[in-house]
């Protein structure tokens, strides 16, 4: 009978060995999804490449700023590890100049104004040895009150134009935007000159034109340049509507008009989307040429 006994112990320990390991890598194979999931958000602005990474904690039911997130002491601006922002060129943060580079983001929310917060300290989770030495840029932003509530903590990059975006830090019914610029002009200008001054064969008289206008620079060159377009490509109705703008940008209504007249009629022969949109900017062009 002990034999027996014994037998059944040692056939019980067996299966309970081979049974444990099975269970604990099942465990281990098993994912849960996480409180405050991770997100990226990019961007290019101007010629710069703009990166956000972060973890997005809920509101679910808790109230935010004053409470889970007190005021006046730094925090994460996200959950779990720091929240990083990656910048692939040199930018004005908040009016603030910085080179090129990854930095953590923190925030002291205050009740009447904020202070944002870029760390070279990177490789840190949370806040817990956040240091000011660390710190290239402290910045001071007025909060903005949402017309919604947002449950989820939100990183964005919003208004995004030539060389400049918002970012935007909004969560509970706050947001809190701060200005990034990648101003090209410094760079692009000389370039975009000594291309034009060289003898290559194709220059990029369109884009060039097009860039002194949205920058509201030299809209003389730019003039000429949108006209060397408009010449080598007569009959692209979309040249011939830009170059009304660069004119009327420039005073000339007369040009203008000539122009958006020839692009409207261009548009006119043709069908589809591209002829529905030509017409409605050409009018709208002539329109205000008019007032």
């Amino acid at each position: 009978m002990k034999s027996i006994s014994l037998f059944k112990s040692i056939s019980l320990a067996v299966v309970v060995a081979t049974v444990l390991p099975l269970y604990s890598s099942a465990q281990s194979a098993l994912k849960f999804p996480a409180p405050s999931p991770s997100a990226t958000v990019k961007q290019v602005v101007g010629l710069t490449d703009v990166e956000i990474v972060y973890a997005r904690p809920a509101m679910r039911g808790r109230e935010v700023f004053g409470g889970l997130v007190p005021f006046g002491e730094i925090w994460r601006t996200g959950a779990n590890a720091a929240t990083t922002v990656s910048f692939s060129g040199p930018v004005a943060f908040g009016g603030t100049m910085i080179p090129a580079g990854t930095y953590a983001l923190f925030s002291v929310p205050g009740k009447k104004a904020w202070e944002v917060i870029l760390s070279s300290n990177t490789k840190q989770w949370g806040s817990y040895e956040h240091d000011a030495k660390d710190e290239v840029a402290r910045v001071k932003v007025m909060p903005v009150k949402t017309a919604a509530v947002v449950e989820s903590l939100t990183l964005s990059l919003d208004e995004v134009d030539a060389d400049a975006a918002t970012l935007n830090i909004a969560w509970e019914a706050v947001r809190v935007p701060i200005t990034v610029i990648a101003d090209t002009k410094a760079e692009l200008l000389p370039q975009i000159q000594a291309l034009m001054a060289s003898d290559a064969q194709k220059k990029p008289y369109l884009q060039a034109a097009m860039y002194l206008y949205a920058k509201g620079v030299n809209l003389e060159q730019a003039a000429q340049w949108i006209g060397k377009a408009a010449a080598g490509q007569p009959d692209a109705i979309w040249i011939s509507y830009r170059q009304g703008l660069v004119l009327e940008a420039l005073g000339d209504k007369a040009g203008a008009m000539e122009a958006a007249k020839k692009s409207l009629t261009g548009a006119k022969k043709m069908e589809g989307e591209i002829s529905t949109e030509y017409i409605r900017l050409n009018q709208t062009l002539i329109a205000r040429l008019k007032s």
